[in-house]
């Protein structure tokens, strides 16, 4: 990684793509969350990998409205670029970019309103910096059929959308990196799948071939033909997905003429959305048959919530009989929010009241992401650590509630500081998709 010193983030990107087609070797992940404990923990992984910090905000999680997390685009970038700096990681060595961006969020309204919304969502990313950008305009608006917009008009979206981004650029500084993008129809939905009964099917080559030409077609109808040069991959349908309580394994004999497909285009990858909760050897499959670039999101915010509700344990064994101590309910008030707004997790969880209250908490869609960020949550959490803090916690509870981090802590790789537990916890995660996408370096 030593030639990240000299060249910025996004050239670093296309040359390992490149590297990708011509050998089916290395790749890069895709950090899609925007936990703050998420992208510290990447932040210093970054650090000690030497790598490149790749971030992705989702048009949900962050817009010019504030999405679910109360951040802007600019918020956002800066509140990456700031922590990066305090951990000593170079600003060349973070890629911002945009996932699902378009009319998503809005997908309620018609699809013009939806779509000027989209299209403003773009250009403040690219003002906030951003240079990777995942359009999405697969879903279908109010004004829609009910069987949503033809693959035409999803490309003609998404030229728009690119159009937006285009003009957007020639208000940044002269040497900036150009965009690039990644373009698709068959995008698996946001968050993972509603339903836990089977695979989705993999994407056909022909299709894949024909959603190629069809927005090759609207990007020249945009005059976007330069921009066009400058698409680095298509979102397909590996046949890989979750559900609240199923993970739907990548089965490479099903890719392999979807793989194969691409000889015909050597400047294109494919970009493997919900890719959580995959086998470290399918993830290393994925990037040989050129899924070079593999998004990873609720696994890593699934790890925090695991390493979180584990440490309330510990305080709770610790603090049991303090009767002058407050124990803290991160559980119970992480739940409450939910119960509270269940529009984020409600079509996502079925089965009886038993079923669906298990899920909320523990079901791999990890729905619960989505409400960290209330103030009442993060008071309970802001006591839980004030609890432990302090106080040496014993080694015996840590082998029984975080046993691969008791591990690392004989090994003398980690004290046993709460935050450091949870970071290392959400590592572990991270470290998976490193050794898939560096196949050839120790983790």
């Amino acid at each position: 990684m030593s030639q990240l010193a000299n060249q910025d983030a996004c050239t670093w990107l296309r040359e390992v793509l490149q590297r990708n087609r011509e050998s089916g070797r290395g790749g890069t992940y895709a950090v899609c969350s925007a936990h703050p404990a998420v992208i510290e923990a990447s932040i210093q992984q970054s650090c000690r990998d030497g790598s490149i910090l790749h971030v992705e905000s989702t048009s949900s999680q962050v817009n010019q409205f504030g999405g679910y997390t109360g951040s802007t685009p600019s918020q956002f970038a800066r509140q990456i670029h700031s922590r990066a700096q305090n951990a000593g990681l170079p600003a060349n060595r973070i890629l911002l970019g945009g996932d699902h961006l378009g009319p998503f969020p809005w997908r309620n309204e018609a699809s013009g309103t939806a779509l000027k919304k989209g299209s403003d969502l773009v250009r403040d990313c690219v003002l906030a910096g951003y240079q990777k950008i995942h359009f999405d305009a697969s879903m279908a608006c109010a004004d829609d059929p009910s069987a949503g917009p033809s693959e035409r008009t999803i490309a003609e979206r998404a030229a728009i959308l690119c159009k937006a981004a285009e003009d957007a650029f020639q208000g940044l500084p002269s040497g900036a990196s150009p965009l690039v993008y990644v373009i698709g129809t068959e995008v698996p939905a946001p968050g993972g799948e509603s339903v836990d009964a089977h695979a989705p099917a993999v994407t056909t080559p022909e299709h894949a071939e024909r959603t190629l030409e069809t927005f090759r077609l609207a990007f020249v109808q945009q005059d976007l033909s330069s921009a066009w040069e400058r698409v680095i991959a298509l979102v397909v349908q590996p046949g890989v997905d979750f559900g609240s309580n199923a993970v739907f394994d990548y089965d490479a004999a099903k890719a392999r003429s979807l793989s194969a497909m691409l000889c015909a285009h050597p400047g294109i990858v494919f970009e493997a959305h919900s890719t959580d909760y995959q086998t470290p050897t399918a993830l290393a499959r994925m990037v040989k048959d050129h899924f070079a670039i593999l998004k990873v999101g609720p696994w890593l915010t699934f790890a925090y919530r695991e390493a979180l509700l584990a440490l309330s344990a510990i305080e709770r064994e610790m603090f049991k009989t303090a009767a002058q101590r407050q124990i803290s309910r991160v559980r119970e008030s992480l739940e409450a929010a939910m119960l509270r707004d269940p529009g984020y997790w409600r079509s996502y969880y079925r089965g009886d009241e038993e079923d669906v209250h298990r899920d909320l908490t523990f079901g791999y869609s990890d729905r619960c992401r989505y409400y960290w960020h209330q103030p009442e949550v993060q008071e309970e959490v802001a006591r839980l650590l004030g609890n432990l803090a302090g106080h040496t916690i014993p080694a015996t509870l840590i082998s029984q509630y975080l046993p691969v981090e008791y591990e690392a802590m004989r090994g003398g790789g980690l004290r046993a500081v709460p935050a450091e537990m949870i970071q290392y916890h959400i590592q572990r995660v991270l470290r998976v998709y490193r050794n898939a996408c560096v196949p050839d370096e120790s983790s």
